[in-house]
């Protein structure tokens, strides 16, 4: 804060008693002596304190003035303790001043104690300590200062109400920054415009700038800054032409723009608002005339502007054409490379080929810059090159700043790297909601659901307030889990919170009612939404194919395009997996073709793979197989792994043995091949290669993936395997098993010949299939759940036929509902049928 006042011609002075924790003496060598401070010159000042002679208060307060303008501690500490040492009477400016250079150079406490034992205080000490908190944050230490000045009865100036409006902005606090409004207009300061500037920049930070715009119009002193101010109020809320509007009568105003404002009404030209993009080139043509095209403000939001407008071609010619090319246009330029959500990879390239050239010229990269290189590489997946830049920044000490704690998590999470992502997320010392959102989406995308679970609520029992993006992330590990009871409480919170009406927010959890087996739910969320976008739709249209609600989704996809919302490559995926799970063959090749020709859309293997599988469920191999051959992705697994499940449905062995042997070939350690080929020949009865198989995964070291069914009762998921029985409640769910498939078969359910299991050879048969893990599962949720609650169970691998059958039984005997997933989709067993109608 200013200091507003003259030395005293009778000071007022502190006992000579007082002494200041931590304030001690330093030695200050005579090689690190400011060059000038006043005369007489600082050296002997400071030789005198080191000889203990006494200063007066013109040479103390020189080298007070001094540290706080140089914003180094060492000649005001030396300073003033020099003053404890001889017992020097310091007066009431001097005091301030010390005051003040404790509060700029951030030693708030010790500006605390020495405001604290400070004998008498006037405004300017009030002002200085209330300015001193707020620039550390510490704003509601800040407010209880100016509430002190107001009991202690001072007549507070313009620079105490000030700080307090700049505190109720920053923090949004709108009705006390109003209450402070009213305390200027009584205490007869409403008229200065210095005050009026700080009213409409608190107004506008508090969202309030009409307010602002209204007290703007009604002044009568208005400066360059009351302008500047409200037009970057417009700019912060995204008011954008009223902005240019503002702008442009400020110039006929005979008023200059400043490098700040400027620098705003280009941000505000950033946007996709009409003419922007003209407006923003009539700015530049401005800024030109006034000069102002070479300051680094003006010239970094003109490259920004230009970029963000999809000018690339004219930022690019524009930083060819600076001459004085700083970090800070390096930053502009390297950023503008990386704009967008999809980033180019010959974009990335050029970003890589500046932050070379930046350091070829002798420039030390920013935090900015390494922030933006982060994102470059985790954008083209350039992991190494990631962690080279992560080396630079150890060797320059910047991993503490949080932006690129953040970006490094992501490198390391994105990588695979749990492990080291974990590492770089503890070593961030400020950690802000970017990075917390870093690490619990990290955790998701490696499928560690269950971590991140435990970080989110280590994140609210901290205190911090999670935002949008985390709880999306957060439903996402609750719909992977199959776990909606956390995921309704999650979405409790955020409707509690008010975010629960986002469309991010809204579309996760759709998926998670959906994953969980909730579809109704997932139906009521879809119909609540406001503005469902691509992605509400897509995500509906692949919840109802996945629940076998083939023809409802194909309507979703139709009402989709009525409401004018063009679908996009996840759109037609689901589409396709609609027509496959539900044997729509010439809907779904038809949907295929349009989407290559009436949308011009380029397919993927993951469309193909649909299209395959659609043919192969049914019956048609040979058409199945031509059409891999001529798809342009006969080189991928996937692809002939999903006629190889077709071949087993048919029991085409000739055709499953050559199918089988090329995707092998293709992926020989993924283990579904090859337990597809050894089923293929264990349906037919070919005991010998089945055997083969299975020495050659133990030869090959490839291990089957064991079966896995859970399912969650109150609080707690409960998980089996084959023949389990290490749960507490084992004997109890055995012998409800048993006396379940006794009332079944007196409907005539036969159980179906058993298959030895290529990873349970040891098992009985007939014991492994009578205990299959799903089976335990439901007879667990049949003990455990309500007899309204329907039975919610999910397994990791493709349920057998066996226990599919026996579900349609156990459905109808028990009067319940059975909701199964499995790895390929959802079965919803009601009164003896399947929701799949038995085609899959």
């Amino acid at each position: 804060m200013f200091l507003q006042e003259t030395k005293p011609t009778k000071p007022n002075f502190l006992p000579h008693t007082t002494e200041f924790p931590g304030l001690i003496q330093p030695r200050i060598p005579s090689t690190v002596l400011p060059p000038t401070i006043a005369s007489p010159n600082p050296p002997q000042h400071a030789q005198l304190c080191r000889q203990n002679f006494s200063l007066d208060s013109v040479a103390y307060t020189k080298l007070v003035q001094f540290s706080t303008k140089s914003g180094s501690l060492i000649y005001g500490k030396a300073a003033h303790g020099h003053m404890i040492k001889t017992a020097f009477r310091s007066c009431l400016f001097l005091l301030n001043n010390l005051l003040q250079m404790y509060c700029k150079c951030g030693e708030i406490n010790s500006a605390r104690q020495m405001f604290d034992r400070m004998p008498k205080h006037n405004v300017i000490s009030y002002n200085s300590l209330l300015s001193g908190y707020s620039q550390m944050g510490l704003f509601v230490n800040a407010m209880e200062v100016f509430n002190e000045a107001r009991v202690f009865g001072l007549k507070l100036d313009k620079f105490t109400y000030a700080g307090a409006l700049n505190l109720c902005g920053q923090t949004g606090d709108l009705l006390l920054g109003k209450l402070i409004h009213g305390l200027v207009t009584v205490s007869g300061l409403g008229d200065k415009v210095f005050l009026t500037n700080s009213l409409i920049d608190m107004y506008s930070k508090c969202g309030q700038v009409n307010r602002a715009a209204l007290l703007f119009e009604c002044s009568n002193d208005l400066d360059e800054v009351s302008w500047n101010s409200l037009i970057a109020g417009y700019v912060r809320v995204g008011a954008n032409e009223e902005t240019v509007k503002l702008v442009g009568k400020m110039h006929r105003s005979g008023l200059k723009l400043n490098t700040y404002a400027l620098g705003s009404v280009l941000k505000a030209c950033c946007t996709n608002f009409m003419d922007s993009n003209q407006h923003g080139k009539a700015l530049h043509t401005f800024s030109v005339k006034l000069g102002l095209d070479l300051d680094d403000v003006v010239a970094t939001a003109l490259l920004d502007m230009y970029a963000k407008t999809g000018d690339l071609v004219d930022a690019i010619q524009l930083f060819k054409l600076m001459s004085n090319q700083s970090v800070i246009i390096y930053n502009a330029m390297i950023a503008g490379f990386l704009q967008g959500e999809t980033i180019r990879d010959e974009y990335v390239n050029e970003a890589f080929d500046l932050f070379s050239k930046m350091q070829k010229n002798g420039m030390k990269p920013s935090k900015f810059t390494f922030s933006s290189m982060l994102k470059a590489c985790n954008a083209v997946e350039a992991f190494d090159y990631g962690k080279q830049i992560h080396a630079q920044i150890c060797k320059r000490n910047l991993q503490s700043d949080e932006f690129i704690g953040s970006a490094l998590i992501d490198l390391y999470f994105l990588s695979g790297s749990v492990e080291d992502g974990v590492k770089c997320f503890a070593l961030t010392p400020k950690l802000d909601i970017v990075s917390w959102t870093s690490i619990i989406s990290g955790y998701v995308q490696n499928r560690h659901f269950g971590c991140a679970l435990a970080l989110f609520y280590e994140l609210l029992s901290s205190g911090r307030k999670p935002d949008e993006f985390i709880i999306s992330s957060m439903l996402g590990a609750c719909s992977n889990l199959a776990s909606p009871r956390s995921g309704q409480q999650i979405q409790g919170y955020a409707i509690k919170t008010g975010i629960g009406k986002f469309t991010i927010i809204q579309n996760s959890q759709i998926c998670m009612y959906a994953k969980s087996g909730d579809i109704d739910s997932a139906h009521l969320t879809f119909e609540e939404m406001d503005n469902p976008d691509v992605v509400s739709w897509s995500v509906m249209i692949s919840s109802n194919a996945h629940h076998g609600c083939a023809r409802k989704a194909l309507r979703l996809f139709e009402l989709m395009k009525g409401y004018g919302i063009a679908p996009n490559h996840i759109t037609f995926l689901g589409v396709l997996t609609a027509c496959s799970h539900g044997g729509l063959v010439k809907e779904g090749l038809r949907y295929f073709e349009s989407m290559k020709k009436d949308n011009s859309m380029t397919v993927n293997v993951r469309h193909c793979a649909c299209i395959v599988d659609l043919l192969g469920r049914a019956g048609k191999l040979v058409d199945a197989e031509n059409f891999i051959l001529n798809s342009g992705f006969e080189e991928d697994p996937v692809m002939w792994r999903a006629l190889l499940s077709a071949c087993r449905v048919y029991e085409d062995t000739v055709t499953g043995k050559r199918v089988a042997e090329r995707v092998i070939d293709l992926d020989p350690q993924g283990s579904a091949s090859y337990v597809l080929l050894y089923n293929i020949y264990n349906d037919a009865g070919i005991n010998l290669p089945a055997a083969k198989i299975r020495e050659l995964m133990n030869d090959r070291g490839v291990k089957k993936e064991p079966g896995l069914s859970w399912i969650e009762v109150g609080y707690k998921v409960h998980c089996f395997v084959v023949g389990d029985c290490s749960h507490p409640m084992s004997q109890v769910i055995y012998a409800r098993l048993e006396q379940m498939m006794k009332r079944m078969e007196k409907l005539g359910y036969i159980e179906e010949r058993p298959i030895s299991s290529i990873s349970e050879p040891k098992l009985n048969a007939s014991t492994v299939m009578n205990y299959h893990s799903e089976k335990l599962a439901v007879t667990y949720g049949v003990l455990c759940l309500p007899a309204s609650a329907p039975v919610r169970v999910m397994k990791n691998l493709r349920v057998c036929q066996d226990c599919h059958t026996m579900m349609k039984f156990l459905s109808r005997v028990e009067k319940r509902e059975i909701i199964l997933r499995d790895s390929i989709r959802f079965h919803h067993f009601r009164e003896g049928t399947c929701s799949c109608g038995d085609y899959w």
